[in-house]
């Protein structure tokens, strides 16, 4: 067979067995469907029904509105949140303890707004931007006052969302001042000068109330006066220059302030200093607006009708800028993603401007303008405007919002107590507090 019959020969084979192929009938369908789409989450409140989820809050006043408004929000949506109420320092130990052997106690945690830096770089809470992206429809985020995200905010991100704003403010006996031919001070100068004459310890009255334990009290007292006087903790860099010429002076002053606080006002913590102004023991008061309506109830106040209110004096010549804080709520990172979309509802719900009416009326908060302005609730509480001054000039940032503040808190709260009791110099406090800051940061 020559060459090219050959090659004729092996095209026909080849083009017969392709013919044979293509009409070879289809494959057979597979005998299983392919798996269907998993279901979306639910959410809304329906994504809480059947829901069990913890908690933990500071029994600080908002917890009261917590107790009304925690049932209506179970009935409403079907889940069962429970309220462990707790006190500053258990709260912080044991939600730390939490989150650190990921044994998922607490699904939901009121966060200080010192504590939002090391929530946040620790990534003990869930960020929460994902879902404030996805609801941003419903969130009216422009109606949060600016210095409210400080609540929970960290470098751009969210591991906590506001929801009670305090503003530092002076709390005054209008009757005291007035008999005393005194105007509320706004100057810390005039603070001083005022606590001097209104004192008379013979008659077991006092000028000011001040917070003076060892620990966190004195610690955050302290930073409050700093920022009053316009010092600083951290320099430009990030660094801590606690022991800084201004912040020694600032100090002293705080120091002299004590002379005219009660006796044993170096012992004080926050519910102390509370009842030492409500029971009639002290003219002035710088403290958090949290407490304020409740120094109109005469079951806890002995001052009823004789209370005002000021923006927190500064220093003489200093730029007006008041001391903000208060608390966040988060989402513990080890919930499981059913427990953390029903703890944003549960947020989303609280927060809400319609919610935020109920909540101010049952001792929480402010976080929102249209809460602050509403005519209701200014009817009700006529301090709000000063409250609306304070916010709008807040400092969210004096106590140093930074995963090491603990270390700073920890350093002024033994050294700042000892200077009080005359166990140190100002000056050997703030450089002990130093020092040991120093040895600690990372």
């Amino acid at each position: 067979m020559n060459n090219t019959l050959w090659k004729f020969l092996s095209l026909f084979i080849i083009l017969a067995m392709v013919g044979v192929a293509g009409c070879a009938p289809p494959a057979p369908a597979p005998t299983t469907a392919p798996p269907a789409a998993e279901p979306s989450q639910p959410t809304g409140l329906a994504a809480c029904q059947g829901q069990n989820l913890v908690l933990a809050s500071m029994t600080d006043q908002y917890v009261a509105a917590f107790r009304v408004l925690v049932p209506q929000f179970n009935q409403a949506s079907g889940a069962n949140i429970t309220l462990d109420e707790l006190g500053y320092v258990d709260l912080y130990q044991k939600l730390i303890a939490d989150f650190v052997g990921h044994t998922g106690s607490y699904d939901l945690m009121t966060v200080d707004i010192v504590w939002s830096g090391e929530f946040g770089a620790n990534q003990y809470t869930k960020l929460l931007d994902a879902y404030m992206e996805r609801d941003k429809a419903e969130l009216q985020l422009d109606d949060i006052l600016p210095v409210s995200w400080t609540l929970g905010e960290w470098q751009g991100t969210h591991p906590a969302y506001p929801l009670a704003g305090y503003a530092n403010v002076l709390n005054y006996r209008q009757d005291l001042l007035a008999a005393a031919g005194i105007e509320p001070p706004t100057t810390q100068e005039a603070l001083l000068d005022a606590a001097i004459k209104l004192t008379d310890a013979g008659n077991n009255l006092y000028g000011i109330a001040l917070l003076g334990a060892k620990g966190p009290a004195v610690a955050q007292d302290y930073m409050a006066w700093v920022q009053q006087h316009g010092g600083r903790i951290l320099d430009d860099a990030g660094k801590p220059v606690i022991n800084s010429a201004e912040n020694v002076e600032i100090l002293e002053f705080f120091g002299e302030l004590f002379q005219y606080a009660p006796p044993g006002a170096t012992d004080y913590w926050w519910d102390q200093r509370e009842t030492a102004f409500r029971s009639g023991q002290v003219a002035m008061m710088e403290g958090w607006s949290i407490a304020r309506a409740g120094y109109e109830d005469p079951e806890i106040s002995s001052i009823v009708d004789n209370v005002d209110i000021a923006v927190a004096p500064v220093a003489a010549g200093m730029e007006p800028k008041y001391g903000f804080g208060g608390w966040g709520i988060g989402v513990n990172a080890d919930s499981t993603p059913e427990e953390q979309e029903c703890a944003w509802q549960f947020i989303k719900w609280l927060t809400s401007p319609e919610m935020q009416k109920d909540w101010l009326k049952n001792d929480g908060a402010p976080i929102r303008r249209s809460t602050m302005t509403d005519p209701e609730l200014v009817a009700l509480y006529p301090w709000l405007p000063i409250l609306l001054e304070s916010f709008e000039k807040g400092d969210g940032d004096y106590r140093p919002r930074i995963p090491q503040y603990s270390i700073i808190q920890d350093a002024l709260g033994t050294h700042v107590n000892a200077f009080l009791v005359g166990q140190e110099t100002a000056q050997e406090a703030l450089d002990a507090a130093q020092k040991q800051v120093e040895e600690n940061w990372q």
